[in-house]
């Protein structure tokens, strides 16, 4: 799972490099907003990867309930989600770049990316829900071949889009799309190959066991509450570095690629996590719980620990590596000791999202997250804006350390309910 969630920011680098070589900066900007759209719009609805993995997990391991039914439910959700996706499409970007920033080309090129790009909506959607069920079926090897099927058709589309056939932005969304169809069908080779036989569902009775299932909606509306309060969160720090200058926005975002690299390696244990938790839970077997918290604690505080170390030591080098305007790598180099404290800080609200993933536990996972973005985050920032960006950074890690802390109050009654 660290494998394939680390293919996703390499993919985003190709995506620059493709278009970075173009004559003109209007491409690559077009593809950074029009990218930056989609991580939002189709972050939003990562709950289903989520919610899908925990059901599935605790199913696996309890004779009452089917994985089947879990994987056959999130995907009619999903293609739900994406239909009205493709017909709200026209309101959905004219809301959105009334919002984005940039020249007229910029634009023009971005809205193009846009148009093209949303219509992969149901196979990015499809594909969340079929590899939360991958996970929850340990099967994580299978998820990995997914991503890297999805991920490597994008890469040689892009080649062959952009630099074999002339195109520009809309060869790098066409790619984006093509990729996300070709891991669709690939998935549901995999499914086939399980013997989920998909010809014979019924797909108006499984609608209705859906509609009728109202815990699993609710879980999946507080993950996605969960979900839209960090996009804020991060939303939030991003525009209050652009109103600081462009300077200070570009220092950020730089230091945001580190925070982003360790979370997606994080992300592998919590991960494993859900995975775990979630048998447990479906076995009632408190031990076993606690085994894994333990395990994969361990293991993630000492990768967190390592990427502590690593930001210190190299953190000047690892900046160069991603900016050469100096300017911006001094101030980079000025707050870098945020990122140093961030793995620490942020490690237990990643083992914890796992848990709460596993145990299905939607709203609480969504409370915490409401108390830490809006009891925490938001008044921190407030007391320490005389710090300038350094009352930014420190408001960000009040957030990370909230999330983690209002999540393990929930740790022994989590326990005690398989008592």
């Amino acid at each position: 799972m660290i494998l394939a969630n680390l293919s996703t920011p390499l993919l985003g680098m190709v995506d620059t490099a493709v278009v970075g070589h173009l004559n003109s900066p209007v491409y690559l900007g077009a593809v950074a907003l029009g990218s930056m759209l989609f991580t939002f719009l189709f972050w939003g609805f990562g709950f289903l990867r989520m919610v899908t993995t925990g059901l599935t997990s605790q199913a696996n391991a309890n004779n009452d309930a089917s994985p089947r039914d879990v994987l056959i439910q999130s995907g009619l959700l999903a293609l739900i989600i994406a239909a009205v996706l493709l017909l709200l499409q026209a309101p959905i970007g004219w809301l959105a770049f009334s919002i984005i920033d940039g020249s007229a080309e910029v634009l023009a090129e971005a809205q193009q990316y846009y148009a093209i790009r949303i219509w992969g909506a149901p196979a990015t959607l499809l594909n969340y829900a079929i590899l939360g069920w991958l996970i929850g079926l340990s099967a994580s090897r299978s998820a990995l071949a997914v991503v890297l099927v999805i991920n490597i058709s994008n890469i040689v589309f892009d080649l062959l889009l952009v630099n074999g056939l002339g195109m520009k932005a809309d060869g790098v969304a066409l790619a984006s799309v093509i990729a996300e169809y070709s891991g669709l069908i690939f998935a549901l080779f995999l499914l086939q190959k399980r013997q989920l036989v998909l010809h014979r569902i019924k797909l108006a009775e499984e609608l209705q066991l859906m509609l009728a299932n109202r815990h699993h909606l609710n879980l999946h509306g507080n993950f996605m509450l969960r979900t839209l309060c960090l996009i804020f969160s991060f939303a939030f720090f991003t525009n209050q570095g652009a109103q600081a200058g462009d300077a200070t926005l570009a220092a950020n975002m730089v230091l945001l690629n580190f925070i982003t690299f360790m979370a997606y390696v994080l992300d592998g244990f919590a991960n494993a996590t859900e995975v775990m938790s979630g048998r447990a839970i479906g076995r009632h077997d408190a031990a076993m719980l606690k085994r894994s918290l333990i395990l994969n604690g361990f293991w993630s505080l000492l990768t967190a620990s390592l990427f502590s170390l690593v930001y210190w030591l190299f953190g000047n080098e690892i900046i160069a590596l991603l900016t050469s305007i100096d300017s911006v790598a001094a101030m980079a180099a000025d707050y870098r000791l945020w990122v140093v404290l961030a793995p620490w800080l942020g490690v237990w609200s990643y083992l914890f999202d796992g848990l709460f993933v596993g145990a299905t536990l939607g709203r609480e996972m969504r409370n915490t997250m409401l108390f830490s973005t809006f009891v925490c985050y938001l008044p921190a920032w407030y007391l320490m804006q005389g710090w300038g960006n350094h009352g930014l950074w420190a408001a960000l890690m009040v957030l990370l350390a909230a999330r983690g802390l209002s999540q393990s109050v929930y740790l022994p009654r989590i326990i005690n309910r398989l008592n």
